[in-house]
Order: structure tokens, then C-alpha cells, then sequence
């Protein structure tokens, strides 16, 4: 029996996100029926609506950083039961059978993942639409727990800005005596300063705005570098392990390369697509440096992160909004006027 839900979706590239009813696919015996609590807002959210990539398939149901509540589980589940504080981020399913698969990196299946929306399910070719709703369906492979005490609403952007910040920083082994540096503050850029510290490393943000030092420093930053200022991007030379840089636009990513260290890497966890200017491999020759990249992270990286984050008590910086303020939001976010990301309610769909 398909469930009849209610969400927010697009009907086209220039329509805004308005009430859409949809069906959800018939649970399976290894689903999980979740009840959205609360479902962070994207920048990609914002891209698929407005079909940025090209590929949006209409209507679009956006939202990837869901939280939410057990209802209901399949016969096969043995990890989640009804009452349960669950999560889903970016991916509901997968091959589950090539290489990258099987060593828990299902965000790089060589088939491509199953996207939380805007993708059509392996199994039955149904659209899967995302967490701008009141439940979803998903295998409990995909499904991850939250732990108790953390705060709901500020959990949920860990399950995209959070795991693509803390992938880059687990598999470059950052920790205790790490020197990073992190490129722009905003939803990733906030959150990988408070991973980061955590894990125990010395911590700089690189910024183009002077008046940001106070919050950096409050999210963990141990300095604050102009990366406008010469002299300042000259102090550093030679010093980071690595660099993470999350603006989500095209830009000219060689002045920070000569702040790593021989054999240091900068990842580009923001931005999709060719840079310009092109990149000087003269500094990566000489000195075996990195340029980069990384894509979210797998499921058991991501109950990683979730559980480091419990232990932590480490959540985002949230503005928690009604779903009927999504379209506002929506310009909000274009004009980096949020700290650090918006939250939606799902109680205001009922309202």
C-alpha cells in the first residue's frame, strides 16, 4: 500500500516551491517508515529546484538532511524499531556490490548512488523525492541513528555539510598537532572549523571578510587569515596540512597552495566544475602537493560522524524556519544571509 504524503516541491525552473501531494512507494520488508521532524536546507536544494545542473526531473520534492522518527519497519529490519530517532542524508541506496561499495564508500558507486530525490529508485523506477515532507521510505542500510541528547533541529545539516567536511579530515588523518586551514564560513566552512578543533588540530579560517574573525573564533579557529591581504598569505607559507576549501563557486584556488606543506593537500569539497584561472602545477610538482577533491562520505563514515558528534555535543549553527518561508529562505541563502543553515520544521507543514 503506497502512503499519500503531503510536501513542498517545484513544478518547474520557475515556479516556487508550493504544497505538492505525492505518493511514497509501498514499504518493503527492509524498509524503515520515518516521520520528518525537521530537514536542513541546501545549496544543491536550491540548484535542483532552479534545474542550475540540468537534470532536475519536475516535480521535485527537495531536502537531503533529514531527521526524523520511526513509524513503522519492515519484517527483514533489525536495527530500528518505532519510537527511534533516525537520519537520512544524501543517499538512499546503492549497488552495494562494486569495489567502492564494499569498502563502505557508497557515495562513490560506480553506478552512481540513489540520490535522496530527484533520482528514480533501483528497484521499481519510482521517483524518489526528498525530506521537504512528512515521511519518507528508505532501506534501513541507509538509515542512520542519532544519538540521544543531541539536539534535533541542529543535527540535521550534519547529514550533508557535517559528512562532507569530516570525510576530507578522516581520510587525511587529521588530528592531534594537524595544521588546517578551511576556505569560506558558511554552512561547510562553519562546520569544518568545529570538527576540525575537535579532532584536535590547529585551526585557521582563510576569509575575504574582516568582520567574521569573532564568530571563527567561536566555531573553533585558532586565527583568522585575510586571503585578500599579501602579507597576511605570506606569514602562512609552508604550513597546512591541509586545506579545506568549501566556496561553492568558481575561484582561483592558487594563492592558498603556497601555504601547504610539502606533501599537504587542499580539497575541494564546494565546488563542481573547471577552475579559472587554471591551476599552477608547478608548486604541486616541487613541493608534492595536492589539489583535491571529496564527495560526502559513506553510511558508516556518516554514523561515524554522528556518534563523534554525540560524544562532542557538537551540532550546527541553525535558524529554524517554517516550511512556508522556504522561498524566502531560498534568496536568504543566495545572499549568504543565514548562520549557518536553515532548518525547516516539519510540524508547519500541518499549519
Amino acid at each position: 500500500m503506497t502512503l499519500k504524503v503531503l510536501g513542498y516541491a517545484a513544478q518547474s525552473a520557475t515556479d516556487a516551491l508550493a504544497p505538492y501531494r505525492f505518493e511514497r512507494r509501498e514499504p518493503r520488508a527492509d524498509d524503515v517508515v520515518i516521520e520528518i521532524l525537521y530537514c536542513g536546507v541546501c545549496h544543491s536544494d536550491l540548484h535542483n529546484a532552479r534545474n542550475d545542473w540540468n537534470n532536475t526531473l519536475y516535480p521535485v520534492v527537495p531536502g537531503h538532511e533529514i531527521v526524523g522518527r520511526v513509524l513503522s519497519v519492515g519484517p527483514q529490519v533489525t536495527r530500528f524499531q518505532a519510537g527511534d530517532h533516525v537520519a537520512v542524508g544524501c543517499m538512499v541506496d546503492s549497488c552495494q556490490h562494486c569495489a567502492a561499495c564494499e569498502r563502505g564508500q557508497e557515495q562513490y558507486c560506480v553506478e552512481f548512488p540513489t540520490v535522496t530525490y530527484n533520482a528514480l529508485d533501483r528497484h521499481d523506477q519510482r521517483p524518489t523525492y526528498g525530506g521537504y515532507s512528512e515521511q519518507i521510505v528508505v532501506t534501513e542500510q541507509f538509515v542512520l541513528k542519532v544519538p540521544a541528547g543531541l539536539d534535533l533541529p541542529a543535527s540535521a545539516p550534519l547529514l550533508c555539510a557535517g559528512i562532507t567536511t569530516w570525510s576530507p579530515l578522516r581520510h587525511w588523518k587529521v588530528g592531534k598537532g594537524s595544521k588546517v586551514a578551511v576556505v569560506g564560513l558558511g554552512g561547510l566552512g562553519h562546520m569544518a572549523l568545529k570538527l576540525a578543533k575537535a579532532l584536535g588540530a590547529d585551526v585557521t579560517l582563510f576569509t575575504r571578510s574582516p568582520g567574521k574573525e569573532q564568530d571563527a573564533r567561536r566555531l573553533g579557529a585558532d586565527r583568522i587569515v585575510l586571503s585578500t591581504d599579501a602579507q597576511q598569505m605570506a606569514a602562512v607559507g609552508g604550513q597546512f596540512d591541509l586545506i579545506v576549501d568549501t566556496v561553492p563557486y568558481v575561484h582561483d584556488v592558487n594563492p592558498y597552495v603556497p601555504t601547504l606543506a610539502v606533501g599537504g593537500t587542499l580539497v575541494l569539497v564546494g565546488y563542481l566544475g573547471e577552475l579559472e584561472p587554471a591551476l599552477d602545477t608547478s608548486p604541486l610538482v616541487l613541493q608534492r602537493k595536492s589539489v583535491a577533491g571529496s564527495l560526502i562520505g559513506g553510511i558508516a563514515e556518516t554514523q561515524e560522524l554522528l556518534d563523534f558528534c554525540g560524544a562532542h555535543g557538537i551540532t550546527s549553527d541553525v535558524e529554524v524556519i517554517r516550511i512556508q518561508d522556504i522561498n524566502a529562505a531560498f534568496e536568504r541563502m543566495l545572499n549568504s544571509d543565514v548562520k549557518y543553515r536553515f532548518v525547516i520544521d516539519m510540524a508547519s507543514l500541518q499549519a
